[in-house]
């Protein structure tokens, strides 16, 4: 593409952004009428959603501290953070194990679009920051029980090109039907924001005069009420899916009240093809304990929440008994004459009273009541039941009970505790595996002009390319002159985590070290090496065998006396290893 059509599509994609109109012009798919039905269809999703609501807000207060805060003043009582203390550990297990996305091909034409895609992902995912976007999104599945990935096409990204963006959804700001368990069966998908009214009448003029300010619509924390919100307003990206030539398209409008800003229906390039070319939701949930006949979850705060309201309880009351126990209080009789003020103040040697005498009824100590052991017990019972059912054992936090002190054994168990964190983020993998999905349909549909990258080449050097989506493009197929439609590549996600821990680290070095000590990078026993590590299950088996065969191949060669005139093929029993490694191999990729 040239220097012209790149000006000219950046022109499009801003007024795109910018959108084309009230939408009020007769003709049109999508006009005043039709907003207003759908705020009607937005009222009824915003009203069965209200529960859910709820429990997010109060679930945010309970991962704050501050779930006394509604209490009266009597009432109010000292929060601990062991609920916090659960949701933080969980998040740190999330954390040392970011996804990572290998693009799989499912036909052997598409193997180097597939290379060309798993170098490329990276570097859109590092554009949008995805560290904090997943680090947001393991605090939420864990507070409010469902994260929410929003994949969309951002017109205003690489200076006004476009690109692909991927961030965090609030789920107080999203609404669908109720009663659906997959969020793309929904008929309708309404996304809220507050926005500014001065910037909405800058970015669209005509609507000098039509803002009322509504922005308390849009769902929220609770904040601090001093922030104003009469002078915004609530602008509604609307989803909606309708059936055009025998197949579903996804369609979008943006609007505020019942203006409409930009409506892809409206729009003639689009009123068939829809908004984006994968017919779907831009969303992504990622429930963590998943409740039926809704696409949403419920979180560790809702299964932690009661037994710190118990350990709150008998903390308090533990700490006020330590409390009155340690300090010293009396009894005194109006009529025993006592300077209290002397009496309490330490610093005196002297303290005055009245009368002739004093008897030792004038004043008497009160004695506080210690309480049982029992109390303790209970308590610490308690925070050992929120342990177990967040599955935040001594283990996983790096500590030791039971005079276990060997490394190995500590690891085993601390293995052994993170499964529950490993189910949790085997589930967070497949919906990021929908978030790859998305993301290259994106690339598909909108990458039509070159763009620079930057990747790690194999060899750990930075390369630098341009790219494009030609090589995902339809493509006809012919057949001994038989035409037999187009073909649309297709690709498989791979997850896998990314380990950033010091110990998996350690391991790693270290069965590098064991391999070493054990001979495995002999290359005159490359073929016991390799066939040890075929039953072997280890992190980059695969480059470990090819360099073992790399140096048994070399050996080889230098073991042949050039007089045999022998070709220079190396060891042959290695050569048999190897042969019968890619006949397996080719039976499998037949078999699959």
């Amino acid at each position: 593409m040239n220097e012209t059509e790149t000006i000219l599509l950046k022109q499009e994609n801003r007024e795109k952004g910018a959108g084309r109109g009230t939408g009020a012009a007769e003709g049109l798919a999508v006009g005043q009428a039709e907003v207003k039905r759908a705020r009607e269809t937005l009222s009824r999703y915003q009203a069965a959603k209200s529960r859910l609501e709820t429990r997010i807000r109060e679930n945010e207060q309970w991962f704050r501290m501050r779930h006394w805060a509604a209490q009266r003043e009597d009432e109010k009582k000292r929060s601990s953070a062991w609920l916090l203390n659960s949701i933080l550990n969980k998040h740190a297990d999330f954390m040392d194990a970011t996804p990572e996305c290998t693009v799989l091909p499912r036909e052997e034409s598409d193997v180097k679009a597939a290379e060309q895609l798993t170098a490329v992902l990276p570097v859109i995912f590092e554009r949008c920051d995805w560290p904090s976007v997943y680090s947001d999104a393991a605090f939420r599945k864990l507070k409010t029980g469902t994260a929410v990935y929003a994949v969309l096409w951002d017109n205003e990204a690489a200076d006004g090109l476009g690109d692909v963006t991927v961030r965090q959804a609030d789920l107080l700001r999203l609404f669908w039907e109720p009663g659906v368990r997959d969020i793309q069966k929904s008929r309708n998908l309404f996304y809220l924001e507050s926005v500014d009214n001065d910037l909405l009448t800058e970015a669209y003029p005509f609507l000098e005069g039509k803002l009322t300010g509504n922005a308390a619509q849009t769902g929220a924390y609770l904040y601090d009420p001093s922030i104003r919100t009469e002078d915004k307003s609530t602008v509604a990206d609307w989803y909606y899916k309708k059936r055009v030539g025998g197949k579903t398209v996804v369609h979008y409008c943006k609007f505020v009240n019942d203006i409409v800003l930009y409506a892809s229906e409206n729009d003639p390039a689009l009123r068939e093809r829809g908004w984006y070319d994968h017919g779907k939701y831009p969303f992504v949930f990622d429930p963590l304990f998943r409740e039926e006949d809704t696409p949403v979850g419920f979180g560790l705060i809702d299964i932690m929440k009661d037994t710190q309201e118990e350990i709150d309880i008998l903390s308090n009351e533990i700490v006020k008994n330590a409390r009155l126990g340690s300090r010293r209080r009396y009894f005194t009789r109006n009529e025993g004459a006592i300077n209290e003020e002397e009496f309490a103040d330490f610093t005196k040697d002297f303290v005055h009273v009245s009368g002739s005498s004093l008897g030792e009824d004038s004043i008497r100590e009160i004695e506080a009541r210690p309480l049982s052991p029992v109390y303790l017990a209970v308590l610490q019972n308690k925070i050992t039941e929120l342990k177990e059912t967040s599955g935040s054992r001594d283990f996983t936090q790096g500590g030791t009970v039971g005079g276990v002190t060997s490394g190995v054994a500590i690891t085993a168990l601390q293995e052994a505790a993170n499964k529950v964190s490993r189910d949790m983020i085997a589930a967070t993998y497949r919906a990021f595996a929908g978030v790859c999905q998305l993301t290259v349909e994106l690339v598909r549909q909108f990458y039509t002009v070159p763009r620079n990258m930057r990747i790690l080449g194999r060899n750990g050097e930075w390369e630098f390319y341009a790219y494009d989506n030609g090589a995902l493009q339809p493509e006809a197929r012919r057949e001994l002159g038989v035409d037999f439609g187009q073909r649309t590549p297709l690709f498989d996600m791979s997850i896998h985590a990314h380990k950033q821990n010091g110990f998996s680290r350690a391991a790693q070095n270290q069965d590098a070290v064991n391999f070493y000590n054990m001979g495995f990078f002999d290359p005159a026993k490359s073929v016991q090496s390799l066939a040890c590590l075929e039953l072997v299950d280890i992190d980059n088996k695969e480059k470990l065998m090819h360099l073992i065969e790399e140096n048994g191949r070399r050996y080889g060669n230098l073991q042949i006396p050039a007089a045999t005139g022998e070709e220079p093929y190396g060891d042959p029993a290695l050569q048999r290893m190897l042969s019968l490694r890619q006949e397996t191999g080719r039976r499998m990729a037949t078999d699959g």
